[in-house]
């Protein structure tokens, strides 16, 4: 290297030279000092045999150690100490490893599971029932230790619950009924639906994969531990839980249903989303949102004509909801009780309940 260094045009500086070459220039110039004066070159620090290393003998003599049937199923740590208690002292434990480590017999023996790489879930939602999300939270009972379970599915797009299930189980066949009706009722053509889900146990059902398949609609998981892969229907859930009439505990089934069928009227007829720009889910759903939209931007304008003065930054425009909503976005800057029953809220053009 040093001679093609030495041989380099004169156009070429040195700097530039070195940098193609991948060397130190301070390297260059030492070398160069060196050959001048006649002084040998210098040996690298690897190179160099430690004044304090252990012979050959004694390398030999802790690799026997090591090896012998007594000490060769036990970690380095293990082998050290109870030759301590023997009064012998061979070397230290890091040095134990490093011999080990030269000669390939370092680490652990048993077989590791490599490290998972999961694929992060990508899902975009342009307008209702492109993407559904769902999933599963406890709601306790007076008594200790049971708690009833509750399914909810949610539009992404929309925020809008287009079905929900409170029952005593948990299992994949409520699963397959809660998806086998709710693209019953909302008329799912094949291929149209992707569905997102983390990934319990009645996500994750042979039964109800297959049901998916039928249906010719794509399955979508959270990673594992990942809870944030799903955080529509976690948000979903603190609005349920934080709603200042939510009981904490509900006597019964009955009871609970009841209280969740009114909520879930209030949260998709009433509710004004904040991620929906302050429009409920039903409007966004159905569309209805338009108009609402023009009858705030009437309201608004009026108010601006009156008191101009207060608007500093001109006329105020209703914002409207998301063109699309996104999962994870890429950014370039059992039996069947009474309580088992899919619930389905009924639109009608008004946006009413039935």
């Amino acid at each position: 290297m040093s001679t093609v260094i030495a041989q380099r045009p004169s156009r070429v500086p040195m700097v530039a030279a070195c940098h193609a070459l991948g060397l130190n220039r301070g390297t260059v110039y030492a070398r160069r000092k060196r050959a001048a004066t006649g002084e040998p070159p210098r040996r690298s620090r690897k190179a160099s045999v430690q004044p304090r290393a252990l012979s050959p003998a004694e390398r030999e003599t802790v690799i026997d150690t090591l090896h012998s049937e007594q000490y060769r199923d036990q970690t380095p740590a293990e082998v050290y100490h109870r030759l301590l208690e023997q009064e012998q002292h061979l070397c230290s434990v890091s040095t134990m490893h490093r011999i080990l480590r030269s000669i390939r017999e370092n680490g652990d023996r048993r077989a590791q599971r490599p490290a998972q790489h999961n694929a992060i879930p990508r899902l975009l939602a342009k307008a209702p029932n492109d993407v559904w999300t769902w999933d599963i939270t406890k709601l306790p009972l007076l008594r200790r230790g049971v708690y009833l379970s509750l399914y909810v599915v949610l539009d992404l797009f929309s925020r809008f619950v287009v079905a929900w299930m409170v029952s005593r189980k948990e299992n994949s066949a409520l699963s397959k009924q809660l998806m086998d009706e709710a693209t019953a009722r909302y008329c799912i053509r094949p291929g149209q639906l992707t569905v997102h889900q983390d990934r319990g146990s009645p996500m994750i059902a042979y039964g109800y994969l297959d049901l998916m398949r039928e249906l010719d609609v794509t399955c979508s998981h959270s990673r594992p531990r990942v809870s944030n892969d799903n955080a529509f229907s976690e948000s979903q859930f603190k609005t349920q839980k934080y709603q200042p009439d939510y009981p904490g505990r509900f006597d019964t089934v009955v009871h609970a249903r009841r209280w969740c069928e009114d909520y879930f009227r209030w949260y998709n007829f009433e509710h004004h989303h904040s991620g929906l720009a302050g429009f409920t889910p039903e409007q966004v759903f159905t569309g209805r949102y338009c108009a609402v939209a023009e009858q705030k931007q009437r309201a608004l304008d009026a108010r601006y004509t009156q008191s101009r003065e207060r608007f500093v930054r001109g006329r105020p425009i209703v914002a409207l909801p998301p063109s699309s909503v996104a999962i994870n976005p890429i950014t370039l800057d059992g039996d069947q009780t009474a309580a088992d029953r899919v619930n389905f809220p009924t639109l009608t053009a008004a946006g009413d309940v039935k």
